[in-house]
């Protein structure tokens, strides 16, 4: 039994989709296509997450000097956090990875991963790449290098303290040794055999910058306006990259669009110095590839004599330059251009080409419906139409101009298809990287599509275009959306609560266990539900089932405590016996749905994690303020307390009363301002006798607005935190009450903590607060930031940096016992 966040399912087509409709070139568009066309110069972009690319700077490569330009993210933002949901870990991860493709589908750059997994904040690169493993992570960097065979590479940080923290430190590391290492035929020669070769970039740089206090630029270095505008798109490079920036939803990156003269700085490392431009000494034209002068000589004469009205004259110029370019000998930029030249020939006849699903979940094992649409919107002389669409082939004829040719078809979804599971999901991470099987899978920023190929002949001419199957629908607010097509299981089979304690020393205490059992086909088979005790699976339910489909049927499960031994974690998961398809036992499904991105959908092993601990609790009921990417209720709620969710209109004397307890989420008083303008009335609440319990603060800001929070001053350093999930804790005040009651806390109650221990601590605190824990990160000075309490009347009020956010969601006993023994601080006399 694996848990969730590591869960995998053979591979799918998790797709390169758009989050709501398909982009459509106008003649604008094809126009400035048509100029790339003549420019054979390319940039890699290196930095370690989403959002620390230079977002003003790529446009202006892409669309101004129109280099190829990319952008390679060592991670996928994983452990980052949330402001826009609950997700955590690979779910961010996915959520980032598409906010990062949508920001590359403004600023016309392309994208790159390594398997390096996020595993939280890191102070320096030396912990970084102990954890990636720098060999591995060096490995995917030098395999990217030598498929897109960069002319200049870029990295945005250096690599010491200047870069802020440790990932961004490493992704310089690994960036300098990569420049050298892809041209080394000795370095990871295993690529080679993937048709890849050794490749030396002519310079690498570093992309200098002036952030807060922190300025790396110089007037000796090379310089160059970014900010021009670009008349084909109407915008600023500045503006796109404002664009471009806010696609970072989940990370509130929202951004302006700036206009006018901006000054991007970079200092050549290695390699040939650029003194004038970028590509300094780089044959950035058709000179560089065989028979090179006569492409650009058709090039230029097809921009010259297109007319933006009439781009279907284009056309057949187009198709004897793609001749020309398809007999060159194989090559990164033989095989880029002849893949440009292609999409032009589709944008400028207005071919119309889609495949729509009738159902956005499509089961294996069953027959799903389609419909295939071509409309020939120009009149070019299209024929023999064929479409190739899960195995079976359909032809399409009607190609009068503009006249909509469109067949709905049926096919059988086999159980050789692959379900829903991005590639790096597929199997278990290991030491902080995700495990890739399929090395040509390296670099990828997600799976290829499901596709439907339509073949056809322009005059003599033949041509295959591979166009994503979606799912269209209409929305009645948004209008026509396109998501991805996706191929389920036969049976979702989800469990509830996702965490159940049993106290030590209980007995024959009995709780229900939920399992939700979803059925897509008719299903008859033994479904049976394991327990895991150790490495024993034990059989908790075990019976033949008969399910209808579309039908859900709810299993209860009786788990007694007398079943489990004291301090000890259970999980308890789903198995069904005889599927071929479900050998590895991957069938929940988790959907994950914003409007700026398109849906998303990875199969896991949903569990439920049982635990039997020693904890007592004292009150019951708490008024929760949810936060942002909150799930500390679900911890709350296993502990036995009954949690309310408060909103601005509950916070006054009469609501506050009734609870033993209020709790702020993880970032609340920077989400609202509503809590700094009710601070008395909380702080009433307090002085009457209750306990305030505020989770970690990102700032000490709402908005431009200055928090107040509890009844004596405190602020927030961003940069104060303990990122060693196993760093020591010093009890400095161990006869502190928050130490002893109701639980005694120990050294071992801070065993099997996740990710990091405390972050954003309190500094600056008043006199009345005391601090009863110590701890700091290898090399730092300790800090006593991560909890600090003040009595003030009759209760207490708490600042809790203690990433409870993370150890509760994940079952850590410690991190519930210490939390129950906050919410029982005593009342003061």
């Amino acid at each position: 039994m694996k848990k969730l966040f590591l869960t995998v399912l053979a591979s799918l087509q998790l797709l390169f989709c758009f989050a709501q409709n398909p982009e459509i070139a106008n003649s604008a568009d094809i126009l400035l296509q048509m100029k790339k066309l003549n420019v054979l110069g390319s940039v890699l972009y290196i930095a370690a997450h989403p959002d620390d690319e230079n977002n003003a700077l790529l446009p202006y490569l892409a669309n101004e000097t129109l280099y190829r330009t990319a952008y390679l993210s060592l991670t996928r933002g994983d452990g980052g956090q949330n402001l826009i949901g609950d997700e955590q870990g690979i779910d961010l991860g996915l959520i980032r990875t598409q906010e990062l493709l949508a920001a590359r589908r403004v600023d016309g750059a392309e994208q790159y991963f390594t398997r390096a997994y996020e595993f939280g904040f890191s102070k320096s690169a030396e912990e970084a790449l102990r954890i990636w493993d720098k060999e591995k992570i060096l490995s995917d960097v030098v395999w990217v290098i030598r498929k897109y065979q960069p002319d200049v590479i870029i990295k945005r940080f250096p690599p010491d303290k200047r870069a802020g923290h440790g990932h961004h430190a490493a992704s310089s590391v690994l960036a300098d040794e990569a420049f050298t290492a892809a041209a080394d035929a000795n370095r990871f020669p295993e690529q080679f055999k993937y048709g890849v070769k050794p490749w030396q970039a002519k310079r690498i740089l570093w992309n200098t910058y002036n952030f807060g206090s922190n300025n790396t630029t110089a007037e000796d270095q090379l310089k160059i306006d970014i900010g021009g505008y670009n008349p084909l798109m109407g915008k600023s490079y500045g503006e796109l990259g404002g664009e471009a920036r806010t696609m970072h939803k989940s990370q509130g990156e929202g951004r302006p669009r700036r206009r006018g003269e901006s000054y991007e700085y970079f200092t050549t490392l290695a390699g040939d110095a650029a003194k004038k431009t970028l590509m300094d000494g780089v044959d950035i034209n058709w000179d560089r590839l065989p028979n090179g002068a006569a492409i650009q000589s058709m090039i230029t004469e097809v921009i010259n004599t297109y007319k933006p009205e009439q781009p279907e004259l284009s056309v057949s110029s187009l198709i004897k330059i793609y001749d020309v370019i398809k007999g060159l000998p194989e090559g990164v930029w033989r095989n880029k251009k002849l893949a440009d030249v292609k999409e032009l020939i589709e944008e400028c006849s207005a071919l119309f080409m889609e495949v729509t699903s009738k159902n956005q979940l499509n089961v294996m094992g069953d027959t799903a419906q389609f419909t295939i649409t071509a409309i020939n919107r120009t009149g070019i002389p299209i024929t023999e139409m064929n479409v190739q669409l899960f195995g079976k082939t359909f032809s399409l004829t009607d190609f009068k101009q503009n006249i909509n040719n469109s067949k709905s078809v049926s096919v059988y979804i086999t159980r050789k298809e692959l379900a829903t599971q991005p590639y790096w999901l597929q199997r278990t991470i290991k030491d902080g990287i995700y495990d890739v099987e399929n090395q040509e899978d390296i670099g990828k920023p997600e799976n290829d599509p499901y596709t439907a190929v339509f073949s056809f002949k322009v005059g003599a001419d033949s041509f295959n275009y591979s166009k994503q199957i979606v799912y269209k629908y209409t929305d009645p607010v948004r209008g026509e959306l396109n998501e991805p097509t996706q191929i389920v299981y036969p049976l979702f089979i989800n469990s509830s609560p996702s965490i159940m304690i049993f106290k030590n020393g209980s007995k024959n205490e009995k709780k229900l266990l939920h399992f939700s059992v979803q059925s897509n086909l008719n299903v008859h088979d033994k479904l049976r539900f394991n327990a895991v005790f150790g490495n024993k699976l034990v059989p908790v339910f075990d019976s033949v089932i008969n399910y209808q489909k579309g039908s859900t049927q709810n299993i209860n499960v009786v788990i007694n405590s007398d079943s489990l031994q004291n301090n000890s974690t259970v999980n308890v998961g789903a198995d069904i016996s005889a599927y071929s398809f479900y050998e590895d036992q991957y069938f929940s499904l988790r959907k994950i749905s914003y409007p700026h991105i398109p849906d998303l959908f990875y199969n896991y092993y949903d569990e439920s994690k049982l635990i039997k601990m020693d904890l007592k609790t004292v009150g019951k009921k708490i008024g929760y303020i949810a936060g942002a990417g909150d799930k500390v209720t679900i911890g709350l709620e296993a502990m036995g307390y009954d949690v309310a969710l408060l909103n601005e209109s509950d916070i006054n004397d009469t609501r506050l009363a009734q609870f033993d307890a209020i709790i702020t989420g993880i970032r609340a008083y920077n989400l609202y301002e509503y809590l700094t303008d009710k601070n008395e009335v909380l702080n009433r609440y307090v002085k009457n006798g209750g306990n305030l319990i505020i989770q970690y603060m990102k700032s000490n800001f709402v908005g431009q607005k200055k928090i107040t929070a509890g009844p004596y001053p405190f602020s927030i350093d961003g940069g104060t935190r303990v990122t060693e999930e196993d760093a020591k804790v010093n009890f400095l005040l161990p006869a502190s009450v928050v130490l002893n009651y109701p639980n005694k806390i120990t050294e071992k109650d801070f065993d099997g903590w996740i990710q990091e221990r405390s972050t954003y601590q309190a500094v600056k605190l008043d006199e009345h607060f005391v601090t009863p824990l110590g701890m700091h990160d290898r090399d730092d000075k300790e800090t006593n930031g991560s909890l600090a309490i003040a009595k003030y009347g009759k209760g207490n009020v708490v600042y809790a940096s203690l990433v409870f956010f993370r150890e509760l969601p994940a079952g850590v006993p410690g991190a519930y016992r210490l939390m129950a023994n906050l919410i029982a601080l005593p009342k003061n006399k």
